[in-house]
């Protein structure tokens, strides 16, 4: 028997239309550059900013941006996350607003919580 946390095991699947899927999305604690743990704020009114992400899969019709690259996310704008487990193990997916798409890098960037 499957339960609703085990991860569906997948080879492949194919992304519809201009839709964009990714992975990696930081929502744990993180380390400021001067070595300052900062606790997760997922879930509190300190959280809401955008996130980067690692494209996982893209449409047939998505020009933008291509799998492997990073996307910068507007607050909110993904689904919830999916754990899938594929050849190269378990990740949690989710599908991205693309109209809220606001940077795309062919390198890893973190998550900076910029102040007013």
């Amino acid at each position: 028997m499957t339960t609703a946390y085990e991860p569906r095991k997948i080879k492949s699947f194919k992304t519809l239309q201009n839709f964009v899927i990714v992975t990696d999305m930081n929502f744990d604690q993180r380390v400021s550059h001067g070595g300052i743990i900062i606790q997760s704020t997922d879930g509190k009114l300190e959280g809401i900013h955008a996130r980067w992400g690692r494209v996982y899969a893209v449409g047939d019709r998505q020009q933008d941006v291509r799998v492997g690259q990073y996307v910068l996310v507007k607050h909110g704008r993904w689904t919830r996350g999916t754990l899938i487990e594929d050849l190269e193990g378990e990740k949690i997916i989710r599908r991205v607003d693309t109209d809220d798409i606001l940077m795309v890098s062919d390198e890893p960037m973190q998550d900076e919580i910029l102040g007013g």
